[in-house]
């Protein structure tokens, strides 16, 4: 099957290193980049934990993190380009 990702999309996902073929499924992609945000979160609890940061400023951090992965509150079909519509 083959698959047209929006340009929006195609550039959220770039800014990760993630490059999906068009043969690539959408759920594939967004599973992967779920992994990639769950990381930087431990990843980012773990520097909290450390003293890295002060506690005061995790939550803003995860606000952040958050909006920087906000294609993740998409839904793998929402990835897609619509089919055009047909002459009605």
């Amino acid at each position: 099957m083959t698959y047209r990702y929006r340009a929006d999309v195609l550039r959220a996902l770039w800014r990760h290193g993630v490059h999906p073929r068009p043969d690539t499924a959408p759920e594939l992609v967004r599973s992967y980049v779920r992994d990639l945000y769950k990381y930087e979160i431990r990843k980012l609890r773990q520097r909290m934990l450390c003293q890295e940061f002060p506690r005061l400023e995790y939550s803003g951090r995860v606000e952040a993190l958050r909006d920087r992965y906000a294609v993740l509150s998409l839904l793998p079909h929402q990835f897609l380009e619509s089919p055009s519509a047909g002459p009605g």
